[in-house]
């Protein structure tokens, strides 16, 4: 998915760094089995929320760490974990992930959908989606089922 607010750029622009656009996944859940909160820590443990503009070896605005709310509620509970996370001093830096309401999305390309699931072997779902699935179902494996 993206995000930004240029209407619907193509690939490249957003990869050019100055439609404002954020490369983002538009995530469905049943509060149910999972609470905002619990989403919130999985996100915050996967990556590391305190560069700004750069995930792994991706690098521009569009690699930005953004939380995006749907109501009051769910904004306080990502600015309270955001701070109890720092007060306890999960990293040494300061958390520098945004937090905004959620805008408009854009549906990437379809080369994009399901891309790790399609692409398992391709260099960049091995050496960076791999090893956050690694991590992930290391962490959260008592909670949460990681699908391949």
């Amino acid at each position: 998915m993206l995000w930004g607010g240029c209407g619907r750029p193509g690939y490249a622009a957003v990869c050019g760094g100055r439609t404002g656009h954020a490369e983002v996944v538009r995530i469905t859940f049943d509060s149910e089995q999972c609470s905002y909160r619990e989403l919130l820590g999985v996100f915050l443990a996967i990556h590391d929320p305190t560069i700004r503009d750069r995930q792994v070896n991706d690098i521009g605005t569009q690699y930005r760490s953004v939380i995006f709310y749907h109501t009051p509620e769910q904004e306080w509970e990502a600015v309270s974990l955001m701070a109890e996370l720092e007060k306890a001093g999960c990293w040494a830096e300061p958390i520098v992930t945004e937090l905004l309401p959620v805008p408009q999305f854009f549906e990437a390309e379809a080369y994009h959908q399901q891309y790790f699931r399609r692409n398992p072997t391709v260099g960049y779902c091995q050496f960076v989606v791999s090893p956050k699935l690694a991590k992930f179902r290391q962490r959260f494996s008592t909670r949460f089922k990681a699908n391949r």
